[in-house]
């Protein structure tokens, strides 16, 4: 059977939410192979195995479904680098029967190659074909994408929002300023920037108050390892958020600023950093705060604000404000001091423009 060869049409019993951007329903046409898969190719595949720790299916709606032996899946090729996850690439070939796994519960599939000791064995997945559309092309996401932009133009005010790593506080800080921003009668729109593909972080941020929301997938990214360059991607998103006329917009970048999402190429662009109206930056102790510190002035930027679970003590605020010279705020525990500190820090920086 050729690489060409449509094998059959089928009815699969769930859609990872990384499939999104393509709207698709659950009857697909397959073929059988592809020499060339590419990161976003879209694969039906069989749940081989079940697992105690990691076994949810976000769908495109946001909701999450158990994923059980023998179910029938669409999920997106891609890569990950989780420090506490997977870590996973995208094979070299497809094939139908070849043995994949599931790195994350947006529908990212790849060849596991590690994880993090808390997680079992990575779901293994059967591939049963590559989706194709009426040409029977290989379907990707990035079908579906917003064009990267070499410039970003006029925009309203940004806060980046970065860390140490995955779960050091960064969506709670993005979603609490969201949050008290809209509380304060200011229109906010919100993005991920960074990250393995999954709308969850998105929808928290709408449900916060956000009028508007984008992330990488929408640029037809299944994650951001090994790319490049993400400032055409971040522009473009920007660009997309200030089509619905926000008062300002906050940015979360997934994973940290260092460990393989490309989060560093973000900040070496002049006109994002130019932009960048406050910087939040969330560690989960002394060391982490320090070295996000030290990075970033490194590169010739100040970080206004610390935050993340370090901050979750008052022993914690008061130690990075007295030996590191920051303010420092918790999200959880005073969400209007954060918004506070940031909302002085813009203000500073219109004052700056105007003059």
């Amino acid at each position: 059977m050729n690489s060409s060869e449509t094998l059959n049409v089928i009815e699969v019993d769930k859609i990872g939410s990384a499939t999104s951007p393509l709207s698709l329903t659950k009857t697909v046409a397959l073929k059988a192979s592809t020499i060339l898969p590419r990161p976003g190719d879209v694969v039906a595949v069989r749940a081989l195995t079940d697992s105690a720790t990691y076994n949810m299916l976000e769908l495109p709606t946001g909701r999450l479904a158990k994923i059980n032996p023998g179910d029938l899946l669409l999920c997106v090729l891609g890569r990950r680098r989780a420090l506490k996850g997977f870590v996973g690439d995208v094979p070299a070939t497809v094939n139908r029967g070849d043995e994949l796994h599931l790195l994350n519960m947006g529908g990212v599939i790849g060849c596991c190659t590690g994880h993090h000791s808390s997680l079992g064995d990575a779901i293994k997945l059967e591939v049963v074909g590559l989706v194709t559309d009426e040409n029977d092309k290989v379907m990707n996401i990035a079908d579906a994408a917003i064009t990267p932009q070499t410039e970003l133009g006029e925009s309203a005010p940004i806060v980046m929002i970065a860390g140490t790593s995955m779960n050091s506080g960064k969506t709670f800080a993005a979603t609490e300023l969201i949050k008290q921003a809209t509380r304060n009668g200011l229109r906010v729109a919100a993005a991920k920037l960074s990250g393995v593909a999954c709308l969850r972080d998105t929808l928290n941020m709408a449900d916060h108050g956000a009028i508007a929301t984008a992330s990488f997938l929408d640029c037809g990214l299944p994650s951001t390892v090994d790319i490049d360059n993400l400032a055409p991607t971040a522009k473009a998103i920007i660009g997309r958020l200030n089509e619905s006329n926000p008062d300002l917009i906050v940015i979360e970048m997934g994973d940290g600023i260092l460990g393989g999402y490309s989060v560093e190429t973000v900040f070496d662009d002049n006109e994002l950093r130019e932009a960048m109206a406050a910087l939040v930056f969330c560690a989960s102790d002394y060391v982490g705060a320090w070295g996000g510190i030290e990075l970033m002035r490194r590169k010739g930027i100040e970080i206004d604000v610390v935050a993340g679970s370090v901050t979750d003590s008052q022993m914690g605020e008061d130690y990075i404000e007295n030996e590191f010279g920051v303010p420092a705020a918790n999200a959880r525990r005073n969400g209007r001091q954060l918004f506070e500190l940031v909302s002085r820090k813009l203000e500073e920086t219109r004052a700056r423009v105007a003059a």
